[in-house]
């Protein structure tokens, strides 16, 4: 008679089959109730400059639906691939959108200007969005602001962009900075929220969403190298009602940027923390008196005209931003009115300059 040794593999094969009957008898476990990303019909990527050249047919041709381009940040920079990317997208036929990262170190009526200035109105376009995170890698405004604060600067953005080009502009957020500041708040915006390991309904609860950004690693035909892909939360006819939303309308005249909104008491600007220049002692603020007036860092100042076809154009000053680069218009727009004067030299001061801006979602990382 053969006597048969137990097996310690055997034994866990066997372990693992029981196991599985149990699952087949309704004891199933650590089961995804939640649809996947790919579930949907409608996806998308979002870009910068980091994405390179892109070649926009490619895209097209690979299904992607929609683009969110990054146009500005803060009140200085303006992502040097914008106006490429503005027309390509375009002209391939993908319906596309810009952004603008939020910085909360610089006043909501300025960021508000620049983005105007720099984003032509195009009532073909999808609608602006404001991004909005903590940017505490920052290395000059690594800084969480208070909840009323932040609240109180995005509604300044939101409104400016919302009356300058007719459409209730969309929020991208993540969890952190959701939780920090969105909770119960900004109810009546679309939101385009960022959840890379979990369904949004796991990290944002009831929040009604829009547009979820599901990875940062994605690979689309015409892109080289990973761009971030997202999904639009229905189906493909629900698509094509949300691009014809019944309470767009078309934007007021702008003839300026000083007709945004700007605090008279400017109570949120005084208590913003100041850009910090990590090359000077101990990280001071950079700071100067300029003509009389205390100010961060001197900014070249902004004019804005509108062309023939009531497009907002940006007209720069001579002269560098506060990241230190200048900003280049397309030199396909052509632009119109007169440049604001410059402050006089003799009034700024000669600091060392600030370091390019550095967040999580832009000049550093993206």
């Amino acid at each position: 008679m053969i006597t048969l040794r137990p097996s310690p593999l055997l034994a866990v094969v066997a372990f693992m089959f029981a196991l599985g009957l149990s699952g087949c008898g309704g004891r199933v476990t650590g089961v995804d109730p939640y649809p996947r990303a790919t579930d949907y019909e409608i996806f998308g990527i979002d870009v910068s400059k980091y994405q390179g050249d892109i070649d926009w047919n490619a895209v097209r041709a690979s299904g992607v639906k929609f683009a969110w381009i990054k146009a500005t940040e803060g009140g200085d920079h303006l992502d040097s691939k914008f106006h490429q990317n503005w027309q390509e997208a375009k002209a391939a036929g993908i319906k596309r959108g810009a952004y603008h990262f939020a910085y909360w170190c610089r006043p909501g009526h300025e960021q508000a200007s620049w983005f105007l200035a720099n984003v032509p109105h195009d009532p073909d376009a999808l609608p602006p969005v404001l991004d909005v995170e903590w940017n505490g890698t920052s290395k000059t405004c690594p800084k969480k602001i208070p909840r009323e604060l932040a609240q109180a600067q995005m509604r300044t953005i939101l409104a400016a962009m919302e009356r300058a080009y007719g459409k209730r502009p969309v929020i991208y957020t993540s969890v952190d900075f959701h939780r920090d500041v969105m909770v119960n708040e900004f109810t009546d915006y679309p939101i385009w929220v960022r959840s890379v390991k979990y369904h949004p309904s796991v990290k944002y609860g009831n929040r009604r969403w829009h547009f979820w950004q599901h990875t940062a690693e994605a690979r689309v035909p015409g892109i080289h190298g990973f761009v971030d892909r997202n999904t639009f939360n229905g189906s493909a006819r629900d698509w094509l009602a949300w691009l014809r939303p019944s309470d767009m309308h078309q934007p007021q005249p702008v003839t300026t940027t000083a007709s945004i909104h700007k605090p008279s008491a400017q109570p949120v600007a005084e208590q913003l923390p100041a850009p910090v220049n990590p090359s000077l002692p101990n990280g001071a603020p950079q700071s100067a008196v300029v003509a009389g007036v205390k100010v961060q860092a001197p900014v070249a100042p902004i004019a804005a005209s509108v062309s023939p076809a009531g497009a907002f154009q940006p007209v720069h000053a001579q002269g560098n931003s506060v990241s230190g680069n200048k900003v280049a218009s397309s030199s396909k727009i052509p632009l119109t009115g007169a440049v604001a004067a410059p402050i006089p030299a003799g009034l700024i001061p000669s600091p060392t300059p600030l370091p390019p801006l550095e967040t999580s979602r832009s000049v550093a990382a993206r």
